[in-house]
């Protein structure tokens, strides 16, 4: 806080310490984002969230060096298999090494079921910087080294377990991580762009172009959802790719979801077109997309910042719902909805219950969001002080 002491050297006037006129120009001085960043990083739960996110996109870039194993490549000697763990001790003694212990699975013949079998006297150690499963970095260099493995001969490591063909999840999970984050992404950027120039031109222009796009907006708004995915989704074509689904699924999810952060813009703009600034900004010659972009948006920024990030989980969560209904992505694709459209029966329930591992990550990643958004609406509201 800053105080105005007198000084009692010179009648009548005023002087401010030394530290605190520092801080006061530091402030007074600092545009708009470093008072953003500086309430921002007092909120510690928003920096937890963020950093959280910033994991699980790094998890998800660099899935095929992370996870031990091709994605699609099965072990048939552990199908259905329970997740491994990892130890550093056991009745044999204490290793520096972490291991994992001899496992198999074989079918019961009497109820069908899938039977772990564990040998804890032979010991499978793990290496770091492994070579593996060869891979290409997204067309950028090939490359064949994992972080880590086993390198004895039939070992394998499956730190999440097996799906029902064998195939490790761990690896999947990353790899669905990268799909599903991308597609809220994409998504929110496309519909968050469109609610920007449609809501954007519709409250500055007013008249025949606002009339016009409320009406294009109820129209959109009105469409039943669960029928348009339905329909949407038996339209694809049976020969389309996994790209050309994930593409035209993001498209989709975008073009759905721009009405109601548009009409929230346009409202505000209603009230700000008439103001001061906006008209002597008109009088000197700015163009609209200026006046609209540098004068009138900037003035409810905390309000655009928490309705982007709020979005980010709605759109995470339609793409897993819909998945897992089987109206979203379709296998080959991986994603945390068509991991979870593996899981849907009371067989997995009961033998399989690591299937549902996808569901955490996203319970982690919506929870993650909806924390980085209050922080961010904390951070962005104009009335809160820098120090408090």
């Amino acid at each position: 806080m800053i105080t105005i002491s007198p000084d009692l050297r010179t009648p009548g006037t005023v002087s401010l310490p030394q530290e605190e006129s520092k801080e006061a120009l530091k402030y007074y001085s600092a545009t708009q984002w470093q008072l953003i960043w500086w309430r921002f990083r007092k909120h510690r739960m928003a920096l937890v969230g963020a950093l959280v996110l910033v994991i699980l996109l790094a998890l998800g870039v660099f899935y095929m060096f992370i996870g031990p194993y091709d994605p699609n490549n099965r072990n048939p000697t552990y199908v259905l298999g329970a997740p491994q763990m990892i130890h550093y001790w056991d009745k044999n003694g204490f290793s520096l090494r972490p291991f994992v212990y001899v496992v198999t699975t074989t079918r019961d013949p009497e109820t069908l079921r899938m039977v772990p079998s564990t040998d804890t006297t032979v010991r499978w150690y793990l290496f770091f910087f492994i070579e593996g499963d060869p891979y290409s970095f997204y067309g950028l260099f090939e490359s064949n080294i994992h972080l880590f493995g086993v390198k004895q001969e039939d070992a394998f490591i499956h730190l999440f377990g097996t799906d029902n063909l064998g195939r490790d999840l761990f690896t999947r999970v990353l790899l669905g991580t990268r799909t599903s984050l991308t597609i809220g992404v994409m998504g929110v950027l496309i519909a968050f762009v469109l609610a920007l120039i449609i809501g954007g031109f519709a409250g500055y222009s007013g008249g025949w172009i606002d009339y016009g796009t409320q009406r294009l907006t109820e129209v959109v708004r009105v469409i039943p959802v669960i029928p348009l995915y339905m329909g949407l989704a038996a339209s694809f074509p049976v020969y389309w790719s996994s790209q050309q689904v994930y593409f035209a699924m993001t498209l989709i999810l975008g073009l759905v979801r721009w009405p109601t952060l548009a009409r929230r813009i346009r409202g505000k703009l209603l009230t700000l077109r008439n103001e001061d600034y906006v008209i002597s900004a008109h009088i000197s010659g700015a163009s609209v997309s200026r006046i609209i972009s540098m004068h009138m948006l900037p003035v409810f920024t905390s309000y655009i910042i928490v309705d982007l990030v709020i979005s980010f989980p709605y759109m995470i969560l339609s793409e897993t719902a819909l998945s897992f209904v089987g109206l979203g992505l379709r296998p080959p694709a991986i994603s945390w909805g068509t991991l979870l459209h593996d899981a849907q029966n009371i067989r997995t329930i009961e033998q399989a219950p690591w299937l549902f591992i996808p569901a955490v990550f996203v319970v982690v990643a919506v929870l993650s969001f909806t924390i980085l958004g209050d922080g961010l609406r904390d951070a962005a509201d104009p009335y809160q002080v820098v120090g408090k």
